[in-house]
């Protein structure tokens, strides 16, 4: 047999031994449930949902209570400031009081401190706002919170795994795959849920944030004409 036949024949048998070991892989994996990959990440995964469940809850709660304060009647200080210039000051309140935001609540103080120095009409419109602002801003420390704390859970997870790891192979005399497998596979599985709780808990709290300073920004606006309407000349 000739040297080329020889290689020929070899090449065969390489590329038919390569199959075979494709084909055992392919055929040794399978899918992994999310429910089997839960279980297998151990009891830290018990604060990790937790925190999931806490901060998809609260998340969606300030989303609508922050949106239903960025509701804006159209034209809404374009119509108390016709009805204070028209001396309509019972209009204007009662307009507020139909306006359900926080700029409608700040700027009804103001009407209700008409007639009393101008010291006095600000500071009742600030002290309002720090309500308002207060109320916007409840709950979101939580979520800033949960940003920092679920990774750093997961770590602890990771870290006891690899000590449940070393452990199992203080007393194996043999090193074998399923001896540190379940430790490795614990320590993965806490890693990526504390990473995956603590990026929507992070984005959750940034998008929130810059709702409430959208709001901050409209109250702030409905204040400042407020207060310039009382200070023109004649007023």
């Amino acid at each position: 047999m000739s040297a080329l036949a020889l290689l020929l024949q070899a090449t065969d048998l390489g590329v038919a031994d390569s199959t075979q070991v494709a084909a055992g892989i392919q055929e040794g994996t399978k899918e992994i449930p999310v429910w089997e990959l839960v279980m297998d990440g151990g009891w830290a995964m018990i604060p990790l949902a937790i925190l999931s469940v806490l901060t998809i809850y609260i998340f969606v709660e300030r989303l609508l209570s922050v949106n239903k304060s960025l509701k804006d009647e159209r034209d809404f200080m374009v119509q108390v400031k016709s009805y204070l210039m028209e001396g309509k000051v019972d209009a204007a309140r009662a307009l507020c009081a139909q306006t359900n935001n926080p700029a409608a609540r700040m700027v009804e103080k103001g009407i209700s401190r008409i007639g009393k120095p101008m010291r006095d009409i600000v500071s009742s419109i600030e002290n309002v706002g720090k309500l308002e602002i207060y109320q916007l801003e409840k709950r979101l420390s939580f979520l800033a919170t949960a940003a920092g704390v679920a990774p750093m859970i997961g770590f602890l997870g990771t870290t006891l795994g690899m000590v449940k790891t070393f452990h199992a192979l203080k007393f194996e005399k043999t090193l074998e795959i399923s001896t540190i497998s379940g430790g490795i596979m614990e320590a993965m599985v806490t890693t990526v849920a504390g990473l995956v709780v603590g990026i929507i808990a992070y984005s959750a709290y940034n998008y929130l944030v810059a709702k409430v300073d959208k709001v901050i920004h409209t109250m702030e606006g409905a204040s400042i004409e407020f207060l310039d309407l009382l200070n023109e000349p004649g007023k």
